[in-house]
C-alpha cells in the first residue's frame, strides 16, 4: 500500500514536471508572438506618425498655395478689369476722334472744291453780262465755315462792284481786272492753305488710328495673357484644394490606424505583462508543487517507514494473520500516511496549490482499507472455527 502511495505520487510528480515544462513551451511561443507584434506595431505606429507630420506639412503647404493662388487670381481679375475698361474708353475716344476728323475732312475736301471752282470761274470768265450769273460760285465761298472772316469781307467787296456798263479801255475796267487777280491769288493761297491742313488732318487721323490699334492691340494681348494666367492659376487652385483634401482625407484614414494600433499595443503590452506575470507565478508554484511532491515522497518513503512496511507487510501475508503484527504495521502505516497528508495540506495552503490539496485528499484515503478488511474478517472466521471445536470437543467430552 506504501507503495502505491508512493507510486500514485510519482505520478503526480511527473505529471507536474510535464505540465511545468508543457506551459514553459506555451508561453515561449506567446512571448515570441508578444515581442514580435510589439515590434511590428511600434514601426507601423513611426512610420504613421512620420506620414502624419508629412501630410499636415502638404496640407498647410497646399493651404497657402491656395490662398496665394486667391490672391493672385483676384489681381488677374482687377487687371482685366481695367484693360478692358481701357479698351472701351480708347474705342470711344477713338470714335469721336474719327467723327471729328470725318466733319472736319469732309469740310476741307468741300472748301478745296469750292476754291477750285470759284478761282476756275474767276480765271476763265470774260468781262460780259454772263459775269453777274458766273460769281455764284465765288459767292458760295462765304458759306463755308473754314474761309476767314477777312477773306470773306474781301469777297463782299469785290461782289459789291457791277462790272456792267464798264468800257473795256476805261480806268475802272482794269481797276476790276487788277482786283480779280487778287482775289484770286487770296483764293489760290486759301486752297493751298486748306490742302496742307487736309494733309496734316489726314497725317493725325493716321496717327490717331496706328496709336489706337496699337493701344488696343498691347490691351488686348495683356488681357489675353492674364486670362490665360487666371485659367492655369485657377486650375492650380483646384489642383491645391482637391490634394489638401486628399491629403485630409488620408490624414484622418491614418490617425485613425495608427490611433487603433496604439490602442491594440497598449492592450497587448499589458495583456503580455499580465501573462507573463501568470506565467511567472505558475513557474513557481510548479516549482514549489514539484518539491513539495518530492518532500513528501521521501518522507513516506523514509528507511523507517519503507523498513516496517518491508518488514511488517510480508510477514502479515505469510503467517495468514497475527493481530499484533498486523496492527503495527497499521499504526506505523497510519502515522506516515498522516504526516505525509499534513504537509501536503500545510503547502497546499500556503502555495494555495490545488494540485497540493487534491493530493493531500487521495493520500488520506486509507490504502490499507481493503487489507484490514481481509484480516478482520479472517479473523472472525478463525475465531468462529475455533468456537465450533471448542464446542464439539465440550460435547464429545
Amino acid at each position: 500500500p506504501v507503495q502505491k502511495v508512493i507510486q500514485l505520487m510519482d505520478g503526480m510528480l511527473a505529471k507536474g514536471k510535464e505540465e511545468k515544462h508543457g506551459e514553459q513551451v506555451q508561453f515561449a511561443a506567446f512571448k515570441q508572438f508578444c515581442d514580435d507584434t510589439t515590434v511590428e506595431k511600434k514601426r507601423a505606429i513611426e512610420e504613421a506618425n512620420e506620414k502624419i507630420d508629412t501630410l499636415k506639412a502638404d496640407i498647410e503647404k497646399y493651404t497657402a498655395t491656395a490662398a496665394m493662388l486667391t490672391k493672385e487670381i483676384a489681381e488677374h481679375d482687377e487687371d482685366i478689369s481695367v484693360w478692358t475698361g481701357d479698351q472701351k474708353a480708347a474705342t470711344k475716344v477713338r470714335d469721336i476722334e474719327k467723327a471729328d476728323y470725318g466733319t472736319l475732312h469732309q469740310d476741307y475736301s468741300e472748301s478745296v472744291d469750292a476754291l477750285q471752282r470759284a478761282i476756275a470761274v474767276l480765271r476763265s470768265q470774260a468781262h460780259d453780262r454772263k459775269q453777274a450769273v458766273s460769281l455764284v460760285q465765288v459767292s458760295a465761298l462765304k458759306d463755308l465755315a473754314l474761309i476767314p472772316e477777312s477773306a470773306k469781307r474781301t469777297l463782299d467787296a469785290f461782289l459789291q462792284q457791277d462790272p456792267e456798263g464798264l468800257e473795256v479801255s476805261a480806268p475802272e475796267a482794269h481797276g476790276y481786272e487788277f482786283q480779280s487777280h487778287g482775289v484770286i491769288e487770296m483764293l489760290e493761297k486759301l486752297q493751298d492753305k486748306f490742302i496742307d491742313e487736309r494733309t496734316q488732318l489726314e497725317k493725325e487721323e493716321m496717327n490717331g488710328k496706328h496709336a489706337y490699334d496699337m493701344l488696343m492691340q498691347d490691351l488686348t494681348a495683356q488681357i489675353a495673357q492674364a486670362t490665360q494666367d487666371r485659367e492655369e492659376k485657377s486650375e492650380a487652385k483646384a489642383k491645391a484644394l482637391q490634394a489638401k483634401a486628399d491629403a485630409e482625407g488620408d490624414l484622418k484614414d491614418t490617425t485613425d490606424t495608427r490611433d487603433a494600433d496604439q490602442k491594440y499595443l497598449d492592450d497587448l503590452s499589458a495583456t503580455c505583462e499580465q501573462k507573463a506575470s501568470d506565467f511567472e507565478s505558475r513557474q513557481q508554484l510548479r516549482a514549489e508543487e514539484i518539491e513539495a511532491i518530492n518532500k513528501a515522497i521521501e518522507i513516506i518513503s523514509s528507511g523507517a517507514v519503507a523498513g516496517n512496511s518491508d518488514k511488517h507487510l510480508p510477514s502479515l501475508a505469510q503467517q495468514g494473520g497475527s493481530s499484533l503484527a498486523m496492527l503495527r504495521s497499521d499504526t506505523q502505516n497510519k502515522m506516515a500516511q498522516s504526516r505525509v497528508v499534513q504537509f501536503l495540506s500545510t503547502k497546499g495552503r500556503e502555495l494555495n496549490s490545488r494540485v497540493l490539496s487534491a493530493l493531500a485528499e487521495r493520500v488520506s484515503s486509507d490504502p490499507f482499507v481493503k487489507v484490514k478488511k481481509m484480516i478482520k474478517d479472517l479473523i472472525a472466521r478463525l475465531m468462529e472455527e475455533a468456537n465450533e471445536e471448542a464446542e464439539h470437543k465440550g460435547w464429545c467430552d
